[in-house]
């Protein structure tokens, strides 16, 4: 209130008071200074008064806003270096285990190289016992066919020497013989 009560003491300094006003009626006041002046004072008094409460809680509303905002990304910063730190433990710990079964896995292969290598030896050293076994089996059934076949022939040879050098009486005195001996007489 003081400050209406002061603009009213600056209007009436300046001869412009609402008595003196009425009895001139409506008109244009061409000093724009002195008007310009006063409604500047007026409006700029106004806004002091009644915006003071206004943009005060306007002002501290946008200050506990941005606080709390600030509060919140401090807040969300040390949750993201939390996480960050234990993603990061998970991803060492991902990596020794993948490490490991790599290790694992190399030891893994040259074991079952070395036991498919083993195998494979032993698999030729049968493979070649085998063969070799069916090459002596061969041998000796071939050995065997021969000595069937000599003997054969030497008998189809002897039989056709007998025939030609022994003469009818000979082969008769010759079976006959045969048969006493056979015959145990």
């Amino acid at each position: 209130m003081e400050i209406v009560g002061t603009l009213l003491a600056i209007a009436a300094d300046a001869g412009e008071l609402p008595e003196a006003a009425e009895g001139r009626g409506f008109g244009l006041d061409f000093n724009l200074l002195d008007s310009n002046l006063i409604n500047l004072v007026i409006i700029i008094g106004v806004l002091v008064y009644f915006g003071r409460g206004f943009l005060g809680k306007t002002l501290s509303e946008r200050r506990n806003g941005i606080a709390s905002a600030i509060t919140e990304a401090e807040t969300s910063k040390k949750a993201a270096a939390s996480v960050l730190a234990k993603q990061q433990q998970n991803l060492a710990q991902a990596q020794a285990e993948a490490t490991r079964i790599r290790s694992e896995a190399e030891v893994s292969a040259i074991a079952a190289r070395d036991a498919i290598l083993a195998q494979a030896e032993q698999d030729v050293e049968r493979m070649k016992a085998a063969a070799d076994q069916d090459v002596v089996s061969q041998q000796q059934r071939i050995v065997n066919e021969l000595r069937q076949r000599v003997a054969a022939l030497a008998m189809q040879q002897v039989e056709a020497r007998l025939r030609s050098d022994l003469g009818e009486t000979a082969q008769q005195t010759l079976i006959d013989r045969g048969i006493a001996t056979l015959g145990g007489s």
